[in-house]
């Protein structure tokens, strides 16, 4: 019989490896995580299918007869079950935008894979009954008997306990309801850290450094060594690669590096390591640098990131430093900064016309005398090979560094006399703006920081959000990059999960030409969610776009528990049995394939939830997520689905 079910995952697996080949689709991240999940799911409906089977030929049923009855009365379950995990998953597949083109292979991989399974479930594995499956109870060995007397006094327990659940099914339902509002509680709070993507030690790390404005690529390229010479001298960096100056369109005060560090085993983990990073480079007197991630497309580098928006130059710039101060006072960010970067200072000469006036000097000679002097003119060419060379007449560099050089310059007057060029001007020495930015038709100052260790991302996307009150009027506050990321994130899978309930709703509506049970089949979602939210809490993981997945994938597994007891329910309710005993029947009745189906998808998210493997940060989260899910709903469904199936019922009879 375990064979048996176990042959689901190779002609799963091998199908849907198959239909992404003809798909044009490859073997990425998204893919190879769905097959690894579908490896606790595809054999679902292969347990139903066989636990059913066995069922009736441990009664002295004939085995063709058994696999041939069995089959018939649990396919339409099964079938249930694996359109309700698809139709879960129907909406990722046409999600717009990033979320939609990373999840559409994987939403196809889940999908082929669970159907493959059905048809799987009700053709091969009852033929592989029927022709090689022993009737009668087989011999069991000491492991074998060890289990059966477990799973017996767990029945006994069960049988016991859930008349008490029908007979107070507004408590349950409660009670379940306080549950779920527990977990939403949690998942609004901080204790539960909110992020696009949890943080990956891929052994890489990006520095930006900066130095102070109208530093030449010289001075730069002296503090770099200094920070080469100590990169060399970590035993945590394998090699680094440096470009100095003007990378990215940033100017010659700047400098960005590419570290990769030594592979993970007996080194400092890249998290600790950035910090290290971060405190020693900025020690160097003149530098700072800022070790950057990639929380996503479109992204500097930085998990939060916003800019401030309006028409008035002065105003931007007032209150993005009155924001950068708050943040730094937060005590939530780190690595705060600003595109609004003051360049190197330039001289501003402005001619004194009254005073030329009075001299005979033309305006127009003052400039074309500093026009010539320091920017220079050209005065002729020189032949070089085939080159023609300008030739250009302006002073020495030593004699044009200071504005007190302007006091050596000359200009003839009207009257032939030589006046200083100082006496004819006014000159204003003063720092100016490399770039003025624009977005969306107003001028914008982009902030962005980090988040300190043990903050979530989105904790600081809500404070900056509650800073919008405290912006002059004129200035608007807006998303960009990792923050407009993780908005999307959000938003689009909040539409998957609703969508993926109506979808479902529907589906079940139609299987089961009713508009009730389906409530009752949906009733487990709560708990599964409560179930997945307390798990990544104790566990310290992070709500992300990987632990949604997760979410989602519990959203079609755990109904499957809900559909098999409502589906031998009905068939109790067409014999003529109430609902109470209907239910309480197919409770007992269906204990084992739910248990059994419980602990195989569990027991595919183990090895996942242990984190080992390179990149275990982004699976993790996920196999947890699923790993609480079940426990959780499957535990309290046999209780709350009995009982949302009893109360359903008396409303449905009110109503007649």
């Amino acid at each position: 019989a375990a064979f048996n079910i176990i042959l689901a995952i190779p002609m799963s697996v091998f199908g849907t490896v198959a239909v992404l080949y003809f798909c044009g689709f490859t073997l990425n991240t998204f893919t190879l995580l769905a097959l690894a999940l579908a490896i606790g799911v595809v054999v679902d409906d292969a347990i139903m299918v066989q636990e059913n089977i066995s069922r009736h030929a441990e009664t002295g049923m004939a085995v063709r007869r058994a696999a041939s009855l069995g089959t018939r009365e649990i396919r339409f379950a099964a079938l249930a079950a694996t359109v309700a995990v698809i139709a879960i998953f129907l909406p990722v597949v046409f999600m717009p935008g990033i979320i939609g083109q990373f999840f559409l292979q994987f939403g196809v991989a889940l999908s082929v894979a669970v159907g493959i399974s059905y048809l799987e479930a009700v053709t091969l594995a009852p033929a592989r009954c029927a022709q090689f499956m022993v009737p009668g109870r087989p011999e069991r060995g000491r492991l074998g008997t060890a289990v059966d007397a477990a799973f017996a006094r767990l029945a006994r327990g069960y049988r016991r306990l859930l008349p008490w659940s029908l007979r107070h099914p507004v408590k349950m339902v409660l009670g379940s309801l306080l549950i779920f509002a527990g977990a939403i509680a949690l998942m609004a709070s901080p204790l539960l850290r909110k992020e696009a993507t949890p943080q990956v030690d891929d052994g890489v790390l990006f520095v930006r450094y900066e130095t102070q404005a109208g530093a030449s690529l010289h001075e730069m390229d002296g503090l770099m060594r200094r920070v080469e010479a100590w990169m060399a001298a970590r035993p945590e960096i394998q090699r680094s690669y440096t470009i100095v100056g003007g990378f990215g369109g940033t100017g010659v005060n700047t400098a960005v590096q590419f570290v990769t560090l030594t592979p993970p085993r007996g080194r400092m983990g890249k998290f600790a390591f950035k910090d290290v990073v971060t405190e020693q480079l900025n020690a160097i007197p003149g530098l700072k640098a800022v070790v950057q991630e990639n929380p996503g497309p479109g992204s500097r580098g930085y998990t939060v990131e916003y800019s401030l928006r309006g028409n008035e130059w002065d105003g931007l710039v007032s209150a993005s430093e009155a924001l950068t101060a708050r943040m730094a006072d937060s005590g939530l960010f780190r690595d705060i900064d600003t595109d609004y970067q003051l360049g190197r200072p330039e001289l501003a000469v402005r001619p004194d016309r009254e005073r030329c006036a009075d001299l005979g000097v033309p305006v127009a000679d003052v400039a074309a005398a500093v026009n010539i002097l320091v920017g220079g003119v050209k005065v002729g060419k020189f032949s070089q090979g085939s080159r023609r060379v300008d030739i250009r007449a302006r002073l020495l560099d030593a004699d044009r560094l200071t504005p007190d050089d302007l006091a050596t310059y000359r200009v003839r007057a009207a009257s032939g006399a030589l006046v200083p060029l100082s006496e004819l001007v006014r000159s204003e020495e003063r720092a100016v703006l490399q770039q003025i930015t624009r977005k969306d038709h107003n001028r914008a100052i982009s902030v962005f920081a980090n988040m300190v260790p043990g903050k979530g991302q989105g904790e600081g996307l809500a404070w900056m959000q509650a800073q919008t009150t405290q912006l002059p009027g004129g200035v608007a506050l807006a998303e960009e990059g990792a923050s407009a990321y993780f908005r999307e994130v959000l938003v689009g899978f909040a539409t998957a999960f609703v969508l993926g309930i109506v979808f479902a709703w529907m589906i079940l509506a139609a299987q089961f030409n009713s508009l009730i049970h389906p409530f009752t089949v949906l009733s487990i979602l709560p708990l599964a969610i409560a179930g997945a939210a307390f798990s990544l809490a104790i566990g310290g993981f992070s709500l992300n776009i990987f632990s949604f997945i997760g979410v989602l994938l519990l959203m079609g597994l755990v109904k499957k528990n809900s559909i098999i007891l409502v589906d031998y329910a009905e068939r109790g309710r067409a014999a003529g049995l109430s609902a109470g005993w209907a239910i309480l029947r197919a409770g007992s009745v269906r204990l084992r394939p739910i248990l059994m189906t419980s602990c195989a998808t569990a027991a595919a998210a183990v090895p996942v939830s242990f984190g080992l493997g390179a990149g275990t940060e982004l699976r993790q989260p996920m196999a947890v997520a699923v790993l609480g899910g079940v426990i959780l709903s499957t535990v309290l469904s046999l209780f709350v689905v009995p009982a949302c199936y009893v109360i359903l019922d008396r409303l449905r009879r009110q109503r007649t």
